[in-house]
């Protein structure tokens, strides 16, 4: 019976968000506002579809550890440590700010003490990381400068929810008693660190030689199975210790930001990230209390609107003050004014050390679900009215234009780098043009990386590993592989999906090249040409031609065998039209090397010498 119900609420939950969020997205009001209107539909104070979601909200918050272990990976860190000004900085101003703004409210209409004032304003100071990250990064916002201050704060929040659940029982006149595994004071304090410092020697030393094995096995499902493996460990090791579990995803990411596995992790566990971060939406929307609103409409409508209105304020100030640039400020502020999803984790917290009362409590998780709802919109608000009034002043062209070459993606991607693609990328890079390299061959990849090659692993027929590898912002994809089925995949896959990529594609013969040439490939280059006529044109020196005539029977060998390829392409299927078009194009093509033969000035090409004798001079 249990099972049956459990598939019930199952298929309520998902045929909500198949009709919410897609009708939400035509609007143009996002995605997180459709699953947000899916969870209020189906909640037990609408339609009671299904019941309290408070376990779903506990399985749903694993979704917002996988965002942070997918930002993680983005970020080496040597980025990360070139962001310590804006997270510790912005960020730390901006919760003590927003906290101190936030408590002296509260403290005016809670006149009882100020202490509960105080964990009010710890509490609601922080921001939503799930909806604000999701909501910019669908919108193509994430890399202006409002967008990554806002990440460095909410990463700066994710931290400071340690210290603050730490501070709340002293704010209810207790110790805090933080212990994990049956630790606490120093014992704990040196877990902690310990456990920090395993992170990194695991990263480093354990989990690269690991991902290699895995990969070796050519089993897809291991490496998913491996890379929830990892970030469930991180989350766990961080529940044992009393911290966040999101914190620890994101130091994992960070430390495998550097693998040559990361674009395969990433794209294997985007799938449970968008699902889990629906969830989490829809229960968000579900654990809205329309009783609790229905009794106190006026008292919630307006702690709702002052609370947006105080963080804004004080946001918008902070980014004056840092000098941000005239529209970013406002996207800053919108984008943070809400209060966050731990702050029901807070709450609730607070309320079992006695520091909030229980109606106080249960009026704050409304107003918490209440200002999450309101952030897809006011988003809305600023793309539709703040971003066009600035748009012309350039503000956020520039700060995408200032923001690192990195994370914009490289301009190329080879696929397969193997002894052809090494020749093609060492010469890009020569010439000052970034490449990302993938290659699905993992002793291929150990050898490569082992000079000094940064490479990453993975099958490039997945769309979602070439979204992760950034196709989305390259111009070429140089495709190196000599199996002919594995680069045709390939070639559907990235002109179904990324058709402004153009594909330069090697071809192990002919009938690999007519293959790529039907699927729509316009820069083809047959692995041995070049070389086999290099071969050719030093044999007919050393049998006795001179060095013009060699290297001119050679160029109107090369001319003629394309035209006779490009001719040949019809008759490609149809092996005995191939076989008697090629005869006659090969009986063509020796007459004319014997006319040439006997031009008596193949020698004397006076034109061609000398203008091949000016552009090298000293030769």
């Amino acid at each position: 019976m249990e099972h049956s119900s459990f598939l019930f609420q199952a298929v309520i939950y998902l045929a909500a968000a198949v009709i919410a969020v897609p009708l939400a997205t035509r609007l143009g009001l996002g995605s997180v506002l459709g699953y947000l209107i899916a969870g209020v539909a189906i909640g037990p104070h609408a339609l009671g579809l299904v019941g309290d979601a408070t376990e779903e909200m506990h399985v749903a918050e694993f979704g917002v550890a996988l965002m942070l272990f997918l930002i993680g990976l983005e970020l080496q860190p040597r980025k990360l440590w070139r962001m310590r000004g804006a997270i510790f900085g912005t960020g730390g101003a901006q919760l003590l700010l927003t906290a101190a703004a936030i408590a002296a409210v509260a403290l005016l209409i809670y006149e009882k003490s100020w202490r509960p004032a105080v964990a009010i304003g710890l509490i609601l100071g922080l921001s939503s990381t799930a909806i604000v990250l999701q909501s910019l990064s669908e919108k193509g916002l994430l890399r202006t400068e409002g967008g990554r201050s806002a990440f460095s704060v909410l990463l700066f929040q994710d931290i400071a929810v340690i210290p603050i659940l730490a501070l709340l029982p002293l704010l209810a006149g207790n110790m805090p008693d933080i212990e994990a595994g049956g630790l606490s004071g120093w014992p704990y304090a040196l877990a902690v660190i310990g456990t920090m410092v395993a992170f990194v020697l695991a990263g480093r030393y354990l989990l690269g030689p690991l991902l290699r094995l895995v990969a070796g096995s050519q089993l897809r499902e291991m490496f998913t199975v491996t890379s929830l493996l990892i970030v469930v460990s991180a989350a766990a090791v961080m529940i044992w210790l009393d911290l966040s579990p999101a914190l620890g995803t994101f130091m994992a990411g960070v430390i495998l930001a550097e693998s040559e596995f990361r674009h395969e992790l990433e794209a294997d566990i985007q799938p449970f990230k968008g699902l889990l971060l629906g969830l989490f939406f829809i229960a968000v929307g579900a654990s809205v209390n329309f009783n609790l609103i229905a009794q106190y409409p006026l008292l919630l409508l307006a702690l709702t609107l002052l609370l947006v209105v105080v963080k804004f304020a004080v946001l918008f100030t902070l980014a004056r003050l840092t000098r941000m640039s005239k529209g970013e400020d406002w996207l800053f502020a919108l984008s943070l004014a809400q209060a966050g999803e731990f702050g029901f984790v807070l709450i609730s917290f607070a309320a079992q050390r006695q520091v909030l009362e229980s109606t106080t409590a249960n009026l704050l998780v409304v107003v918490i679900a209440l200002s999450m709802a309101l952030t897809p919109i006011l988003l809305l608000i600023y793309e539709q009215f703040v971003q066009p009034r600035y748009l012309h002043g350039g503000s956020a062209d520039r700060e995408l234009d200032e923001a690192p070459p990195e994370d914009h993606g490289s301009p190329v991607i080879i696929i397969g780098y193997g002894r052809f693609g090494q020749i093609a990328g060492r010469l890009l890079n020569a010439c000052g043009f970034e490449t990302t390299l993938l290659e699905r061959n993992a002793e291929q990849l150990d050898l490569v990386r082992r000079y000094g090659i940064k490479a990453y692993y993975g099958d490039a027929s997945r769309e979602d590993l070439l979204h992760a590898a950034g196709a989305d912002n390259a111009k070429l994809v140089i495709l190196t592989l000599s199996d002919q089925a594995a680069s045709l995949e390939i070639v559907a896959q990235i002109r179904k999906h990324f058709p402004h990529l153009v594909i330069l594609a090697r071809a192990r013969n002919r009938m690999h090249q007519y293959a790529l040439m039907e699927a729509g490939v316009k820069y083809i280059f047959r692995e041995t040409v070049d070389s086999a006529l290099s071969i050719g044109e030093t044999a007919l020196r050393l049998l006795g031609l001179s060095t013009l005539q060699a290297r001119r029977a050679t160029r109107k060998f090369k001319q003629h065998d394309q035209r006779m390829l490009e001719s040949l392409f019809p008759y490609w299927r149809d092996e005995s039209q191939h076989i008697a078009q090629t005869k006659i194009y090969r009986e063509q093509l020796l007459q004319a090397l014997k006319e040439d033969r006997r031009d008596k000035d193949l020698h004397l090409d006076h034109h061609w010498d000398q203008g091949e004798s000016k552009s090298k001079p000293g030769m």
